[in-house]
C-alpha cells in the first residue's frame, strides 16, 4: 500500500485508513449493530493504538463531529460515519478532542480527531473503528477493500456512488 500522497491519489472513490491497524470484516465487530450493517455497509480497523491521530477517510463536508462519530459527506453523495470504539458515547467525550467543526470542508488525510486510547482500554471498551457508508443502501454501487494492516493515511479501497 502506497502512504497517502494527496496530490497523485487524490480521486474521488479512494477511501484512506482513518487510523493504523488491521483492516476486518464489518460482520466481525462485537456490536450487532454495526456486524449486522444496520447503520451501512463497510469495514472495520483493529487499531495499533500507538499514534493518536484519526484522520479523514474521504474529502468532504462535516456532517457530524462528536469525537467517537465523525461523518463527512463526500462531493459524490455518499456519507461516511467513522465510529471510534463500541460504547464510547458512554465516555462522553472525554477521550477525545476534535479538530474540525460540522459544516466545513475536509481532505482526506487530514487530522479530525485525537485519541487517548488509554482511557478507551482503562474503560474495558473494545478500540475498533467503523468505516461505514449510512447511506449505502439508496447510493452506493460498489465497495472494495484491502483486508490487510494499514497504516495512518493508507489507501485501504475504493467506493464508488451509484450514478
Amino acid at each position: 500500500m502506497l502512504h497517502l500522497k494527496r496530490k497523485e491519489l487524490v480521486h474521488t472513490d479512494n477511501i484512506f485508513a482513518p487510523v493504523s491497524g488491521q483492516v476486518i470484516e464489518l460482520s466481525t465487530v462485537s456490536d450487532p449493530v454495526f456486524a449486522q450493517k444496520m447503520m451501512g455497509e463497510g469495514f472495520a480497523i483493529m487499531p495499533d493504538a500507538d499514534e493518536s491521530a484519526v484522520v479523514a477517510p474521504v474529502s468532504g463536508e462535516v456532517m457530524i463531529a462528536q469525537g467517537h462519530a465523525l461523518g463527512i459527506r463526500r462531493d459524490d453523495g455518499l456519507e461516511f460515519l467513522v465510529h471510534v470504539g463500541i460504547d464510547t458515547v458512554g465516555l462522553k467525550g472525554a477521550p477525545f478532542k476534535v479538530h474540525v467543526k460540522q459544516g466545513k470542508q475536509v481532505a482526506s488525510g487530514d487530522k479530525v480527531v485525537s485519541v487517548d486510547w488509554s482511557q478507551i482500554e482503562a474503560a474495558q471498551l473494545d478500540q475498533t473503528v467503523m468505516v461505514l457508508i449510512t447511506n449505502s443502501q439508496s447510493n452506493l454501487a460498489a465497495l472494495d477493500v484491502d483486508y490487510q494492516h494499514v497504516g495512518l493515511g493508507d489507501l485501504l479501497g475504493k467506493a464508488s456512488a451509484k450514478a
